[in-house]
């Protein structure tokens, strides 16, 4: 990898599922080599499988959000909890930056900058959002509105005002 020219590492782990301890061994190992070369490591860590009943409740995100922390990572990507009362708790737990995932497509641009909105409200430190961004008829102006929020501190508001341009 480094021989390629990588700059970072992200490694994906489902804490809660059927192959959590193979994850986390290889999470280790990762995280060891990340360490070793001198790249930095992004971990996407989600409470998911049939240990979970829900994904979003705070005590599980929070526990991938330290799991992440304390395994080395420089960077934590989990999902955002629906509230920014309760996504505090994640990110003032944790002392590593904290991003959230974009999750499922959602039904209205609004929902989408008002997640991106609490979360940074809440002490996030950014966002890692695909589908939808890649997948909305404006992408370029979601991205300039997701940043404005990110960046700047916008409102929601302003950040749909945004996506209303030409």
């Amino acid at each position: 990898v480094v021989k390629m020219g990588a700059d970072a590492v992200s490694n994906h782990l489902n804490l809660g599922d059927d192959n959590e301890k193979d994850m986390l061994k290889d999470f280790g190992k990762v995280s060891y080599d990340a360490r070793t070369w001198g790249l930095p490591l992004l971990a996407m860590i989600y409470p998911r499988g049939k240990k979970i009943k829900d994904e979003y409740d705070v005590k599980f995100v929070k526990h991938a959000a330290r799991v992440g922390n304390e395994m080395g990572a420089d960077i934590v990507k989990v999902s955002y909890t629906g509230r920014p009362e309760t996504f505090h708790e994640v990110t003032s737990g944790c002392s590593i930056p904290v991003v959230i995932a974009g999750g499922a497509k959602m039904d209205s641009d609004e929902d989408i900058l008002k997640m991106v909105k609490g979360s940074i409200d809440a002490g996030g430190r950014g966002v890692s959002i695909g589908r939808n961004v890649f997948q909305h008829k404006k992408s370029k102006l979601m991205v300039k509105a997701i940043s404005s929020i990110v960046h700047e501190k916008s409102s929601v508001e302003d950040a749909l005002n945004i996506l209303s341009q030409a």
